[in-house]
Order: C-alpha cells, then structure tokens, then sequence
C-alpha cells in the first residue's frame, strides 16, 4: 500500500499547524519547512478545511490554524477522507472494473479486511499523538521555538 501525494502532505500541514498551535501560520512557511510545493500545498489546505480540519483566514494577517484541537483530529480519519476517492484495487470500483475474477475472486475480501484494520490501527492515533514530546519535529517545524519550551509536552512513545 502507498499513501497519495495529498494525504502525505494533508499529514504534514495538520503536523505543522499542530507544532504551531495557537498561531495563525502561512502556506509559504509550512512549503518551506516540509519541503512541498505551495501549489499543491494550496490545494491540499482547501481539502482539509472543507473537511473541517483547518480554517483559513484572509488578509494581511492571514493563513491557516487548526479548527479544531488536536487531539480531536484522528489520523485514520483524514486518511480516509484522502484515500476515498482512490481505489485500492481495480475490482474495489465497479465502473471502471474489467477483472474477469471478480465474481469468484478471494482476494478482495481478505483486502477489504486488511483495509479496515489498518485504518482501525489509524484511528486510535490523534494528531496530538504524532506531535506532543515529538522533540525533533518541534525543531524542525515550530516557527517560534523558545529554549525553555522546546519540548515542554509529555513524551508519548508508539
């Protein structure tokens, strides 16, 4: 399995956003700290506050935070809403189907469940999981670090 583009990106903008919480911050800077694009940044940000993910604001002042707290986002929750609109499989789409199997094909049972545990396995884990006493993320994400809160959460270890 292979995670696209946008959902790779969707995670590290909400990982941003979360290092950096409590402030408004800019599509440029999260482009330059995670090493993407701003387009497709651009795009990714407008899928993920359609989903209520993050709120964007106009202006001078603008940018983007989070809508709501991060340990209220699941992990497996914006995988999903990323990954349905890309099948798994051929036969995981019935208008564009052509395997002649389908009808007596095993397979795509024991993928359909294998699916479902991984994204279970996902929505135990909360953004503030991937980013609370994450140390090294901090560092290279928080766009105002201050030396005596640096690392000021609790460790959470997977």
């Amino acid at each position: 399995m292979r995670l696209t583009t946008r959902t790779n990106l969707a995670t590290r903008v909400l990982m941003f956003c979360a290092v950096n919480e409590g402030r408004t911050v800019r599509t440029a800077e999260i482009a330059e700290r995670c090493n993407a694009s701003v387009n497709h940044l651009l795009q990714v940000v407008n899928l993920l506050q359609a989903g209520g993910y993050v709120e964007t604001l106009r202006g001078r002042a603008g940018g983007l935070r989070l809508a709501r707290p991060m340990e209220a986002i699941s992990v497996g929750e914006v995988f999903r809403s990323f990954e349905s609109g890309m099948p798994f499989a051929e036969c995981f789409d019935a208008q564009s189907n052509t395997c002649p199997l389908t009808a007596t094909c095993r397979l795509r049972n024991y993928l359909i469940r294998a699916l479902e545990a991984f994204f279970h396995e996902l929505d135990m884990v909360t953004l503030a999981d991937l980013v609370k006493g994450n140390c090294g993320l901090a560092a290279l994400l928080d766009m105002c670090p201050s030396p005596d809160a640096a690392c000021h959460n609790a460790r959470v270890t997977a």
